[in-house]
């Protein structure tokens, strides 16, 4: 058994610092066509900036969010922050785009606090209230997703640059270092007992054996890819004639789709009650909903702002839906289902950004559109095939009988 935490769990902590480091991931959208107009380079290549923040934190998820099972936390969680605000420190500086692309790239992959922290709080949760937590933490990272876009925005409306927000970001990224590690436990799970390299190696297993994690993978790739694709675009979108607003408005869509965002804390004790299953349908229909209503009236602003709360609010809800699935499959490999579940998304995310900024220098707003309802179709699709009921076998789940440990298996292979 791992050791208890020496202070209580603060769950209201988790939020904030999962929506610090996650506003790192979003908060360069917005500024593309001010980085574009700034370093003298094509919107489809300031376009990469978004795609390397994808591809950068599904790499991190992928290499760094399996070791929170078995390594000291404050340990990690203390490097993480260091190195993102580091990173985030010469993005600002960066004179090119290709060093401002690696530096997203570096900085992205480091900043994967949230997928850390929120397995953490999960766990560590009573059965019964493990949606409500996961709910409270998902609406900390949905409010940093959002805001983040409205506050840099701001600043560079404000500094005239696009640097100033990424050097407000590694500042906001570095306060977190004093705090956050001490309140977080020693450990999640036991001290590894195989390599590093077995850890990764277990990764394609636990997919093949938990229904319960390819179905949540899948449809977090679908609506991360439509919610991506929405995203990269409506900076040039709204910077296009005729609408013609600038990084400032782009990013004031942040502060618009709050009502979403507070509403998506509702989607982790809905889940509780009604099964996240419920709660996906749901959350895809909003989601259509919203990107229909922006597709059919492009250039009215209040048509643009309801779109994007009701992409905001469904595709929220999915998350914290999907992740509520996976992490009761047990606290050993918590990290773990949770990379997979994120790795997924975020390769979804990184395409949909890659996707639709091509798609919309060449063909437009619509188009772009179209492929983010294709995504959304693909998830509805998904869970409707889900619904069928699995498969009977007649090996037991061990790992679930055994609170996620699997016997005499080393942790690596589970």
């Amino acid at each position: 058994m791992s050791p208890a935490p020496a202070r209580p769990l603060n769950v209201p902590l988790l939020a904030v610092a999962g929506a610090v480091t996650v506003a790192n991931i979003y908060f360069p959208q917005p500024l593309l066509a001010a980085v574009a107009h700034g370093l003298d380079v094509t919107e489809r290549t300031a376009g990469l900036i978004a795609s390397a923040a994808q591809i950068g934190y599904a790499l991190g998820i992928l290499l760094l969010v399996p070791l929170a099972d078995s390594a000291r936390l404050r340990r990690l969680t203390s490097v993480l922050l260091a190195l993102t605000s580091t990173a985030l420190l010469v993005a600002a500086a960066a004179p090119d785009v290709l060093t401002l692309a690696v530096a997203t790239l570096a900085l992205s992959t480091t900043t994967v606090l949230p997928q850390i922290l929120t397995p953490v709080a999960a766990v560590l949760a009573d059965p019964g209230r493990r949606g409500r937590v996961v709910g409270l933490v998902g609406l900390g990272l949905t409010l940093g997703s959002t805001l983040s876009r409205t506050v840099s925005g701001a600043v560079t409306d404000a500094s005239g640059s696009w640097r100033w927000a990424y050097a407000v970001a590694a500042v906001a990224t570095a306060a977190l270092l004093p705090v956050l590690p001490r309140r977080l436990p020693e450990r999640l799970g036991q001290p590894a007992r195989t390599s590093y390299g077995a850890l990764l190696a277990g990764l394609p297993r636990l997919l093949a054996v938990h229904r319960e994690l390819r179905v949540s993978a899948l449809l977090g790739a679908c609506v991360f890819a439509a919610f991506s694709v929405f995203w990269s675009v409506l900076a040039f979108h709204l910077a296009a004639p005729p609408l013609g607003y600038g990084p400032g408005a782009a990013g004031l869509f942040g502060l618009l789709t709050l009502p979403a965002a507070l509403l998506s804390a509702a989607a982790g004790p809905l889940a509780d009650r009604y099964g996240a299953s419920a709660v996906s349908v749901g959350g895809l229909a909003c989601a259509g909903f919203g990107l229909t209503t922006a597709a059919f009236a492009p250039y009215s602003p209040v048509a643009l702002v309801a779109g994007a709360n009701l992409l905001v609010a469904g595709v929220s809800s999915c998350q914290v839906a999907g992740q509520a699935r996976i992490l009761g499959i047990g606290r050993a490999v918590a990290a773990r289902v949770n990379t997979v579940f994120m790795l997924a998304t975020f390769a979804g995310g990184a395409l949909g950004s890659l996707a639709g900024s091509w798609l919309y220098a060449v063909h437009g707003w619509l188009a772009a559109l179209l492929a983010a309802g294709a995504c959304v179709a693909v998830a509805g699709l998904v869970v409707v095939v889900a619904a069928r009921p699995a498969a009977s076998t007649c090996v037991r789940d061990v790992t679930r009988e055994a609170g996620g440990i699997r016997p005499r298996i080393p942790q690596g292979e589970s």
